[in-house]
């Protein structure tokens, strides 16, 4: 009888280490805390913790394009140094009953020097180190623009 319930704590403990891993890398995925580049390529922004939530600070400048279509280069009306600025304030995540791994806050846009309220999620299906998705709206998300900003390489 011993045996048989120590077999059975042993098998137990083997198959709770073994989805460890996997539950691990299903809960980093869709973790947005980490360095990315914004859709345009200009910037580097890392998102880290601040306080009871994230917030998302440009780390690195990396060119001057504009989001407009056309591409060219940006005439920001926030003149300031993009350098050090928090663009993603105050994320944190939903209610339990929406979908896992989206969070809400605000995004600013220096182009036009507004800040608009935003949802923002990791999605892993088209990039295996992860996209992040940032969707920016007035008033009701139904109205706004996605963008998606690739993970920056590591730095060694």
């Amino acid at each position: 009888m011993h045996s048989m319930t120590f077999a059975c704590r042993a098998l137990a403990l083997g198959l709770l280490l073994a989805a460890a891993p996997a539950a691990f890398a299903q809960s980093a995925a869709g973790d947005p805390r980490g360095r990315w580049i914004t859709a345009n390529g200009n910037l580097e922004v890392e998102v880290s913790a601040c306080g009871d939530a994230l917030c998302g600070t440009v780390t690195q400048v990396l060119g001057n394009r504009s989001m407009a279509p056309e591409g060219g280069e940006m005439q920001a009306v926030d003149t300031r140094s993009p350098l050090g600025m928090t663009l993603l304030k105050d994320f944190r995540p939903k209610a339990a009953t929406e979908p896992p791994g989206e969070w809400e806050g605000t995004i600013y846009n220096r182009e036009n020097g507004k800040t608009y309220r935003c949802r923002m999620s990791v999605a892993t299906t088209s990039i295996a180190a992860g996209e992040l998705v940032l969707h920016a709206y007035v008033g009701l998300p139904l109205f706004g623009k996605t963008q998606r900003w690739t993970r920056a390489p590591s730095r060694h």
